[in-house]
């Protein structure tokens, strides 16, 4: 599981984290709504070791993220995560983006490598495009690419920052989609989304960020139905439905 422990987060004089605790379980969906600046993105990065801490501790099956001897490269092989930028090589085609991690970090042989990607973009819906160049892909390709070259890496856990919120409104439903697959496949995941529907559908839990703080957690009928417990979730919701 991930347990994050009264998590502090600050940039200079700026707290972005002020004391966040969250529990994801094996198979667990928590999606992670709020306003921009609440530090939703934030607690991504420090959850993958990307951001340093100043308070409290990330765990990973038991592993502190953030201990002086813990191996961070080793660490991140189980938690794959994908960005609102898909950050592709263009030099290299869809395979060969997906191929280059097994190879690169987890030492598997050429023929290996490549039939593990191939299986991650079928997955995907992309297996028509291996030799294609990220450029030539839409937005929604493009991110999918991104999403089978994390599964490349056959990691526990899956993070997801604000993926759709790049692309044009026609292209979130093919992005939203494949997540939902994994979903469906009993992948652990964190989503960090806009996208509201997504998060009722099929999430397990929504957690509400307001100013650096879990405002409110629950199930999706509590946290967008009427049991909803905090006036500022019940506020955001109405501002952004």
């Amino acid at each position: 599981m991930i347990e994050v422990e009264n998590v502090q987060k600050k940039f200079g004089l700026l707290e972005v984290l002020k004391g966040v605790s969250l529990t994801v379980e094996k198979g667990e969906v928590v999606s992670i709504i709020g306003g921009s600046g609440s530090g939703k993105s934030t607690l991504l990065m420090c959850i993958n070791g990307l951001e340093s801490i100043q308070g409290g501790r990330v765990l990973v099956d038991g592993i502190d993220v953030h201990a002086k001897d813990t191996n961070l490269n080793k660490l991140r092989q189980r938690i794959g995560i994908v960005f609102q930028q898909w950050n592709a090589f263009p030099h290299l085609t869809v395979l060969e983006n997906t191929m280059l991690a097994p190879r690169k970090v987890l030492g598997k042989p050429k023929e290996e490598a490549k039939a593990v990607a191939i299986a991650q973009l079928e997955h995907v819906g992309l297996v028509d495009k291996l030799d294609v160049y990220p450029s030539k892909l839409s937005g929604g390709q493009q991110q999918r690419m991104a999403i089978a070259r994390a599964l490349a890496m056959s990691p526990k856990y899956m993070l997801f920052d604000e993926v759709t919120s790049a692309l044009d409104p026609q292209l979130v439903s093919e992005v939203l989609d494949t997540m939902r697959l994994l979903a469906d496949e009993g992948m652990t995941m964190i989503c960090v989304t806009h996208e509201m529907g997504f998060a009722r559908d099929v999430s397990d839990r929504v957690a509400f960020f307001h100013e650096g703080v879990v405002e409110e957690i629950g199930p999706p009928s509590q946290i967008f139905g009427k049991r909803s417990k905090s006036p500022e979730t019940k506020k955001f919701l109405a501002n952004v439905r």
